[in-house]
Order: structure tokens, then C-alpha cells, then sequence
């Protein structure tokens, strides 16, 4: 009697996981809304108003001055380790490779390229816009200053807009823009704010970076956060091409590989003749043979026409499996030669 197992709640979970479709239907790909139009207006007019703010050194570059000047790192050297350890969570070496670790999974698991797709273009528009603004604008920072006072622009620096918070902003968001619930997305987006906020006043805090580079910072990786959507279908045809890429390749490798050898056609076959106990004669000894038939596959490896199952003989390499008979005359026999019983006088 078969009975059926009933599930735990722990079965019914990797249950679930063994048929985790290979695209979820649940996973809605990101449109270029019209809110989110008016954020990417608004933060574009914000990073313009920051760079226009320092290369006409206003109030801002003061108040940068400011900042440098009281130290933040004196008033408060207890967090100065802590911090150090902190902002690495802005660095692109480590914070990529953790997010992408964690992509990696999610790509393998619902049988999709686009997290890590998504990942790439995020990045290599951040290398691009941030690195193109910092080398345009060579801005000094707070330990090369030379002229107290001054926006220290134009002097081949690097520090503006400042690279550890775009990053910061923009691996973290990275997570919150690809969540798969708006639960979960909001949660993310929190998370990766205060992140970003931190890593961004931290530098401020060691002193690497003026407060206007942070702002531009924030700016320049949410640019890229509401940009990805515009990007969405070159994501889904890079998709698509590295697919069928892999399509054929296998198809390639598929067709040279080598196939399992199949039986040769001439292989040898054991010839039987007529034995006694089917009714025969044996060859008589320094009689000559008869001509070998021409090899062939066994009937058991290679079967021959189809005929009806009264008119076929069960046969095996070693003969016929089927009892002999006293009263039938074998067919390799002549009609003038009786069988010789297998049993008796």
C-alpha cells in the first residue's frame, strides 16, 4: 500500500526552490516614468547648481573652508578608526565585488543575465560621467589646497565630484533598483541612502574631500540610479545576444564531439552448423567447408524485416532457444533425413 509523505513548512521551501521559474513573473523591469523624469530633472539641476556654486566660489567654497579648518577629525578622534574601516564600503574594488557576488546569485538562480547585465552598465556609467567631470574640472582637495579661499579648480586635481560616494550611491542603489518587491525596494533604498550619507561624511571627516565634492557625489550616482532605465533595452538585447552566443557554441561543440563509435558492420560472425542435436549431420573430418556467409550484424543487435512472431525463431548467439522435438525435421535438414531424438536409444 503506497502512502503519501506529508510536508513540513522546511519541505515545502526547497519545494519552492527546486521550481524557481527560469524568468519569475513577479520581476518587473524598471520604465523611465514620469516621476521619475522630474527626480532626474531636479537632481540634474542640483549637480549643475553645486558645479556653478564652486567655479564662482560663492558661499559654498567658504563654507568648505570652513569645514577643512575645524578639523573634524581632531574633535572627534575616538571614531577615527572605526571610520577608516567604514569607508571602505565607498571603494569600487571591494563593494564590487560583494555586490556582484551576491548579483551572481541571483543571476543563477532565476536563469537571467540582467542583475549582472544591470550591474555593468551602472558601473561603466559611473566610470565614464564621474571620471570625465573629475579630470574636466581638476579640482584640488582640503590636503592640496594651495590658496586659502579658492575653489582650487583647473589645478589637475581629482577629487570632484567625490568618486567614494558616487560609488557608494550607486553599487548600494544598485541593489534597491533590481529588488524584486516594492517592500523590499523601499527597505533597500533606505539603506543604501544611509550608507552612501555616511561614506560621504566620513571622507569629510578624514578630510579627503571638501562637503561640495560629497553633494556632487550624491548627485552624480543618483543621475546614474534614475538613467538605468533608458538603458533597459540595450540590457535586454546585450542579454539576448550573449544567449544565443552560448546557443552556438554548444551547438558547435555538440557537433564535434565525438559521437559513441557504433558497432562495426563486419564484425565477425559465429557461423553455426547443423549440430546433432537439431537434427544434422556434422562435416565429415578433411571434408571441405563451405564458403563463409558474408558477416553481418547478430540478429539480437541488428534486427532484419519485420515478419509475424509465428514465423520468427528465437535466436541467441549460442542457437536457438527453442526445445527441440523429436517428431520435426529440422529445417537445415533434408526432407530425407529424420531428426535424431536428443534422448533415448
Amino acid at each position: 500500500m503506497r502512502t503519501e509523505r506529508h510536508l513540513t513548512r522546511l519541505d515545502r521551501v526547497f519545494a519552492r526552490l527546486d521550481r524557481e521559474p527560469e524568468r519569475p513573473a513577479h520581476i518587473d523591469v524598471s520604465r523611465m516614468s514620469r516621476h521619475r523624469v522630474v527626480l532626474f530633472a531636479a537632481t540634474l539641476a542640483f549637480y549643475l547648481a553645486i558645479v556653478w556654486a564652486v567655479s564662482i566660489t560663492s558661499w559654498l567654497v567658504r563654507f568648505d573652508w570652513q569645514v577643512m579648518f575645524f578639523r573634524p577629525y581632531q574633535q572627534w578622534p575616538e571614531i577615527h578608526a572605526f571610520l577608516d574601516y567604514y569607508v571602505v564600503l565607498g571603494q569600487r574594488g571591494p563593494t564590487a565585488v560583494m555586490v556582484t557576488a551576491w548579483l551572481g546569485w541571483r543571476s543563477w538562480r532565476q536563469h537571467t543575465l540582467r542583475p549582472l547585465l544591470t550591474l555593468g552598465a551602472s558601473l561603466l556609467l559611473l566610470n565614464i560621467t564621474v571620471g570625465a567631470a573629475k579630470l574636466g574640472m581638476g579640482r584640488l582637495g582640503p590636503h592640496y589646497a594651495i590658496t586659502i579661499g579658492s575653489n582650487e579648480m583647473g589645478l589637475g586635481g581629482d577629487i570632484f565630484p567625490s568618486g567614494h560616494t558616487a560609488n557608494a550611491v550607486v553599487t548600494w542603489g544598485i541593489l534597491a533598483y533590481l529588488a524584486s518587491t516594492p517592500r523590499a525596494r523601499r527597505w533597500l533604498s533606505a539603506l543604501s541612502a544611509v550608507t552612501s550619507l555616511g561614506v560621504g561624511l566620513t571622507t569629510v571627516y578624514l578630510g579627503t574631500h571638501w562637503l561640495s565634492d560629497v553633494l556632487l557625489g550624491w548627485a552624480a550616482g543618483l543621475l546614474i540610479l534614475l538613467a538605468l532605465p533608458w538603458f533597459e533595452p540595450l540590457i535586454a538585447r546585450a542579454e539576448a545576444w550573449i544567449f544565443k552566443l552560448r546557443d552556438i557554441v554548444r551547438s558547435r561543440r555538440g557537433g564535434t564531439a565525438p559521437a559513441p563509435a557504433p558497432a562495426p558492420v563486419g564484425a565477425p560472425v559465429m557461423a553455426t552448423q547443423p549440430s546433432p542435436a537439431d537434427g544434422g549431420e556434422m562435416p565429415a573430418r578433411g571434408a571441405a567447408t563451405s564458403r563463409p556467409a558474408p558477416a553481418r550484424a547478430p540478429v539480437y543487435l541488428a534486427p532484419g524485416p519485420h515478419t509475424a512472431r509465428s514465423e520468427r525463431t528465437p535466436v541467441t548467439p549460442a542457437g536457438s532457444r527453442r526445445p527441440p522435438h523429436a517428431d520435426r525435421v529440422a529445417r537445415t535438414a533434408t526432407t530425407t533425413t529424420s531428426a535424431r531424438p536428443l534422448t533415448g536409444g
